[in-house]
């Protein structure tokens, strides 16, 4: 099989069952930075909290349809200019009841706006998912390149070092000139601000890890292949258009807008409704007859029912500048359909591209390092024979280093690329990737569908408490790379 085949076969040879490997005890994996991030992620959190919160629209519109019931009660004491013969105080309470019958269709229409406007966030919800993992995995791959190439640097350092003592022992002989000696020299300082350089980019590639995961990485495990990535652009871009949230979410949208038209419309339109009611009135002993005597009569009640239409005859216009405001927003949401469109499509075609380049990279860079290694080892050779120069040996390790360097980041980026492909395509989430149990997979469904039917007007949920974890007692990074041995560190991941 060609190489390349090789190393495609290696990430689309995944399977779902891949990434629920279960966690070595002594390491972390990917599958565990992205549990802990799919669990405590504050944004992830604030996404879901928000969508309960858009959940609630639906009962909050549904409630314009639903009788309403309204009790009155009042006390009054007239304390100055009452008559002798009273009252001068009284008691009063009453019962309302109104029933909406018509209102134009805009009850009926808000509802469905409400309801699409949840599936949109729904869809919103599964875009914020993906790209919180999207961010997690970027973040565990940029910190297994920072520990490798952190590791590459210390070795060049190493051997440096001792090319250089090697070349000063040889000048001291009289083998080699002060030059051989300021070249060591040289590229042994640029190797020790690389490997300064490398071990901050290093901290900071942990601290965005924390960041996002909420602990700090503690020995980092390869990642595995990747599951259901695509054989090609074209299947890509043709699944992306079916299942990519952000897609998904602005076809929600467009089709809230047009229930909003006909909710602004509804404004020209009668309403009709019912209404019962019912009045309790006591003066409290205060009333008297002619006589100064107490009345018999102190309390009186009445009852009513009636139906009551209401007729817009003329507003300013005002439902028509409505209407053709819904309107505008509708097109402006239809065109936000095609962008997004557009976005999508632009998304995975460039995120394949980087995939492929990737792996041709990958390919390439490999064939490097190891023609890189066969050539130091002959320079050396040919050095302690006389018949090359220490700068040629130099050289040969700097090739070296350069290949490694670029296999360790090619492979770091054709995984994120791979990751990013997946997410453009809406298959990077909790529910595809299989790594979180069916008790701990969020729902956002299960919510609607506990909130949507409640009309009581007492039933609300516990005070929120945040559940995100803090890092301000995770201790700051260092440095440090994992002891491995030098084909470990070269091969990375």
């Amino acid at each position: 099989m060609h190489r390349g085949g090789i190393v495609k076969s290696l990430i689309l040879g995944a399977s779902v069952a891949a990434l629920s490997l279960p966690a070595a005890a002594w390491a972390d994996t990917l599958q565990e930075a992205l549990t802990e991030a799919y669990l405590h992620n504050p944004t992830l959190l604030a996404a879901r909290a928000g969508q309960r919160a858009t959940d609630e629209n639906v009962a909050i519109e549904r409630s314009a349809g639903l009788p309403s019931v309204t009790g009155t009660a009042s006390y009054t004491e007239i304390v100055e200019g009452a008559s002798t013969s009273g009252p001068n105080r009284f008691f009063g309470a009453g019962v309302d009841l109104g029933v909406p019958i018509y209102s134009g269709g805009a009850v009926r229409n808000s509802i469905r706006g409400a309801k699409s406007r949840v599936e949109a966030g729904q869809a919103d919800l599964r875009g914020t998912e993906s790209s919180i993992f999207t961010q997690v995995v970027a973040a565990y791959m940029d910190v297994l390149r920072g520990e490798a190439l952190a590791s590459l640097s210390g070795n060049q350092v190493d051997v440096l070092t001792v090319n250089l003592q090697a070349t000063s022992d040889r000048f001291e002989i009289g083998d080699l000139t002060r030059t051989d000696v300021a070249q060591s020299q040289s590229r042994l300082a640029l190797a020790q601000g690389d490997y300064r350089n490398s071990q901050a980019n290093l901290i900071t590639a942990r601290e965005n890890y924390i960041a996002l995961v909420g602990k700090a990485p503690d020995d980092l495990q390869p990642p595995p292949p990747l599951p259901n990535l695509p054989a090609s652009v074209d299947e890509a871009v043709d699944y992306a258009l079916a299942n990519n949230p952000d897609l998904i979410a602005a076809k929600e949208r467009a089709e809230a807008s047009s229930y909003d038209i006909d909710v602004a419309g509804s404004g020209r339109l009668p309403q009709v409704s019912v209404f019962a009611g019912y009045d309790y009135q006591n003066t409290l002993n205060s009333l008297r007859q002619l006589d100064g005597t107490v009345s018999p009569i102190q309390s009186g009640k009445d009852a009513q029912i009636g139906v009551s239409l209401r007729m817009p005859l003329f507003q300013g216009g005002r439902p028509a500048a409505l209407e053709r405001q819904a309107q505008a927003r509708s097109a402006a949401a239809l065109e936000q359909v095609i962008g997004a469109e557009r976005d999508t499509i632009a998304q995975v075609r460039s995120a394949w591209s980087s995939w492929q380049a990737s792996l041709a990279v990958i390919e390439s860079s490999q064939v490097a390092v190891d023609a890189a290694s066969l050539s130091l080892e002959g320079v050396r050779a040919e050095n302690s024979i006389g018949s090359r120069q220490i700068l040629d040996v130099l050289n040969a390790e700097q090739e070296l280093l350069s290949a490694r360097v670029q296999l360790v980041t090619a492979r770091r980026n054709a995984y994120v690329a791979g990751f990013s492909l997946l997410a453009a395509m809406g298959r990077a989430e909790a529910r595809d990737l299989g790594f979180i149990g069916e008790g701990l997979l969020y729902d956002p469904v299960e919510n609607y569908d506990r909130v949507r039917g409640k009309v009581w007007d007492w039933d609300r949920d516990p005070d929120p408490v945040a559940t995100a974890t803090s890092t301000v007692d995770v201790a700051a990074p260092d440095a440090s790379v994992p002891e491995v041995g030098e084909n470990e560190t070269v091969s990375g991941y």
